[in-house]
């Protein structure tokens, strides 16, 4: 099975070797037909600590790393 695949902006970056990643989605709303964005944060791992808040970044999905880890930053 393919791993997921996400683009964010990273919104933290206070913790040795990860960043807080929001990733936004847009969809239409099933009865209303207007467009909802709607946002997520994920934790992910940055083994250098190389991306500072504001880069817009790619995730994709790992093992787990730690108890909220799932993710790793892999491109700029």
């Amino acid at each position: 099975m393919p791993k997921r695949i996400l683009q964010g902006t990273v919104t933290s970056d206070a913790n040795a070797q990860t960043v807080t990643v929001s990733v936004e989605r847009r969809f239409t709303h099933p009865v209303l037909k207007k467009t909802i964005r709607k946002s997520k944060k994920y934790r992910a791992h940055d083994e250098n600590n190389t991306f500072k808040v504001g880069d817009s970044v790619r995730i994709q999905e790992c093992a787990p790393k730690s108890k909220t880890k799932r993710w790793e930053v892999i491109t700029a």
